[in-house]
């Protein structure tokens, strides 16, 4: 009998016990980046502003309610066939609560449907394609990048107003062709403004642009107005083999967008261009920005670039969303992000409810004449508030 009642007095503290035991659980995050092949600094600097993140929103604790955050990293190799197998493996064998990723647009784009078929939440950063947010997005996806369409209509506010005659050069390939089809449909809405008259097309390793050029510079060199060469491009860019054939000759500008410091550094020649860009450490004033520049500078002798602010920005919502929802319940992670506002080094993100994207700033620069230091390089022309920028929604919810 003594023996009887020990053992349901045992069985009745386990049953107590349960719950507690199952919200001490690790949080368990999947992050998955293109760390080898031609976008390995993108990775990087998403990898490192996640990390940074995590420590900032949960100040240096790395936990979140007394559960410890472990980040499994995975490394894609920018190849969509292991982008998709790694995320399975995240889900199925290692039981993450959510994944974050990846670099390339491609390799994103084979992740989603895995990210449905295990019903798990996959915050897309850094990748850029619309139709990740477009037709091809699912419930379980949430983005924090931005993506094409918020790149071209900051980039149409840079390019300014009246008769102005665009041609796009831009890879072969879902961030080349997504981005140049936004920047389209964003031009045309302008009416009577800045129009894409031509697009060329050339493969990601391209290293020889004097064809792709001499197509660009026949097919604007006759015309009327001002000229622009409109840049969007991912890794090492071609915007100084351009300027080496002398587009000026025809009156022709260059519009590069923006990039990665180690990218804009080498644009201190070409002084008074101007685009829109993401991110620029100088630009945005709060709180978190400051720390995060002060933090990355004094840890790694550098400012944070571009994709540090974005996987930072990954790294927050995470944060946000599991202590909105007090669980790593996917369904209740959905609830809690639609709609979801959360601090970032940018300023303030929404995700918005019908497709998930986050809306958020973006910045139009001019390349300093007067630099003051190896990254001084850009001067802020304006804010572009995410309520200047029309975002439409393109899924099938």
């Amino acid at each position: 009998m003594k023996r009887t009642m020990l053992a349901a007095v045992g069985l009745a503290a386990l049953l107590v016990a349960s719950p507690t035991l199952a919200q001490g659980r690790d949080i368990k995050i999947a992050l998955i980046a293109g760390k080898t092949g031609p976008l390995e600094a993108y990775a990087k600097q998403t990898v490192t502003g996640v990390m940074l993140g995590l420590e900032y929103a949960t100040k240096g604790t790395m936990a979140i309610d007394g559960r410890k955050i472990v980040v499994i990293e995975k490394d894609d190799q920018i190849k969509p066939d292991v982008a998709k197998a790694l995320l399975a493996e995240m889900y199925g064998d290692e039981k993450v609560d959510l994944a974050i990723g990846t670099t390339s647009s491609a390799a994103a784009l084979a992740m989603l449907p895995v990210a449905e078929e295990y019903k798990k939440i996959l915050l897309v950063e850094p990748a850029v394609a619309d139709s990740i947010t477009g037709e091809k997005w699912n419930r379980y996806i949430f983005r924090t990048s931005r993506n094409s369409t918020q790149d071209a209509l900051a980039g149409a506010v840079a390019l300014g107003k009246g008769q102005v005659n665009v041609a796009t050069l831009a890879q072969d390939y879902a961030f080349g062709r997504d981005g140049v089809a936004s920047l389209k449909e964003a031009l045309a809405a302008t009416k009577g403004g800045p129009q894409v008259v031509f697009e060329e097309y050339a493969p990601q390793q391209t290293t020889d642009f004097t064809a792709h050029a001499q197509r660009l510079f026949d097919a604007l060199k006759d015309r009327q107005g001002r000229k622009i060469i409109a840049i969007t491009w991912a890794g090492p860019h071609p915007l100084s083999k351009l300027i080496d054939l002398k587009p000026e000759r025809y009156g022709i500008e260059l519009a590069p967008g923006g990039n990665i410091l180690p990218v804009m550094k080498s644009w201190r020649q070409f002084a008074g261009l101007e685009g829109a860009v993401y991110y620029y450490y100088a630009f945005p004033k709060n709180p978190m920005n400051d720390w995060l520049v002060q933090e990355h500078t004094k840890r790694f002798n550098a400012p944070p670039d571009f994709f540090t602010a974005g996987g930072m920005a990954a790294a927050m919502a995470a944060v946000t969303a599991i202590r909105k929802a007090g669980s790593t319940d996917t369904e209740k992670l959905i609830a809690a992000m639609e709609g979801m506002e959360f601090d970032t080094p940018k300023g303030k993100m929404t995700f918005r409810k019908e497709d998930h994207q986050a809306q958020q700033s973006m910045y139009h620069f001019r390349i300093k004449k007067d630099q003051q230091g190896e990254w001084d390089l850009l001067e802020l022309v304006r804010e572009i508030k995410a309520e200047e920028m029309p975002l439409p929604v393109r899924n099938k919810r």
